[in-house]
């Protein structure tokens, strides 16, 4: 299991593969690898968004995606999850996160993978400040599914 919040732009097709490579579980014992990519989108609420301020809680939060990364390993018969995430200031199409759950079969990844993003879109301690074509705003809800 890894989580990190990272400050700087990350790729995260190499962060998965650079995972991976660390795994200490057979490769042969996976089936499946579930991962969600997430990207800003240059609009939100039907405004244009031009940049995000990404705020985090330090510790908090850290220990909030370590939670549910457990809950996960718990509730799923899954071998390992990845969470990285990205704070600061992002542009549109910078990747903000990637979640990832390795299993045995298809179904307990993906719905391990599911979960993960869910609880950390809706529950983990993150604050985004979106800056407008005219002015900001602070987001207070979550996006639909």
């Amino acid at each position: 299991m890894k989580i990190e919040i990272v400050s700087a732009a990350f790729n995260p097709w190499e962060q998965l593969q650079a995972y991976e490579q660390t795994l200490t579980i057979p490769r042969s014992k996976w089936g499946a690898v579930a991962n969600f990519v997430g990207t800003m989108r240059d609009y939100n609420v039907g405004d244009t968004v031009k940049s995000m301020l990404l705020e985090y809680y330090p510790g908090m939060t850290e220990k909030y995606l370590q939670t549910i990364s457990e809950r996960a390993l718990t509730q799923w018969d899954i071998l390992d999850t990845l969470i990285i995430h990205r704070v600061g200031q992002v542009q549109p199409g910078d990747t903000l996160v990637l979640v990832a759950a390795w299993a045995g079969h298809r179904a307990p990844a993906l719905e391990a993978c599911r979960f993960l993003i869910e609880e950390l879109k809706s529950r983990a301690p993150f604050w985004k400040k979106e800056t407008l074509e005219q002015g900001s705003r602070w987001v207070e809800n979550h996006t639909a599914i």
